[in-house]
């Protein structure tokens, strides 16, 4: 299996009023494994008019607002009109096929994917024409989910705890993070939850 693991960077948490600052993504070949310097890597940072958010999520993008003030010229950064057809062209050049509607819909993955990122995508200008997500997403929180002594699904740095990585804090960097995700998702390729069940018989 091939997805996306896509991150976003905002200034805020509303994505009727605040704005995608930066967007990363990988492709993960589930079946191929490669080293995760090496996963072909998609990133943009977006430039905006005007950027409206919270003074928290302000401070925590700090270097993507002195990377966007600079003036020399810079290959990762974009308008918000631009950033799904190139991530369209990038989709295609790693052999994404557009369907019959001529959107090219991709599984994605992603810590808090579809109760966060999703609502800033769909307010790009292309979004479910130029590119679009399969309705199932992959989120690393239901694998590290403690079902007795849980109460909610595990933050980031929790799921990294229990995956008893090295480095346990939470970048908030686009690529690092949608990296971070292939790495809580990899140890599960191997040994899928529905085979941990004793007596399982599913199809392969």
């Amino acid at each position: 299996m091939r997805y996306l693991s896509l991150d976003l960077e905002t200034s805020g948490s509303n994505p009727l009023r605040h704005q995608i600052l930066e967007l990363a993504a990988v492709v993960e070949d589930a079946r191929h494994p490669l080293p995760l310097a090496e996963l072909p890597s998609f990133r943009r940072i977006i430039r905006h008019p005007e950027i409206t958010g919270t003074a928290g999520a302000l401070a925590l993008n700090a270097r993507l607002l002195a990377e966007l003030a600079r003036k020399e010229p810079n290959p990762e950064l974009c308008t918000p009109a631009e950033l799904l057809p190139q991530l369209r062209e990038w989709l295609q050049s790693q052999s994404f096929k557009p369907d019959k509607n001529d959107c090219v819909r991709v599984t994605m993955a992603g810590k808090n994917i579809a109760v966060f990122d999703l609502g800033f995508l769909r307010e790009l200008p292309g979004w479910g024409t130029l590119v679009g997500a399969e309705p199932a997403m992959l989120d690393p929180a239901a694998f590290y989910l403690n079902w007795r002594k849980d109460s909610r699904l595990p933050t980031m740095a929790i799921c990294k705890a229990r995956a008893r990585f090295d480095d346990r804090d939470v970048a908030h960097e686009a690529l690092a993070d949608a990296l971070d995700v292939v790495r809580l998702l990899r140890p599960f390729y191997e040994l899928p939850v529905y085979r941990q069940v004793p007596g399982y018989e599913v199809a392969d």
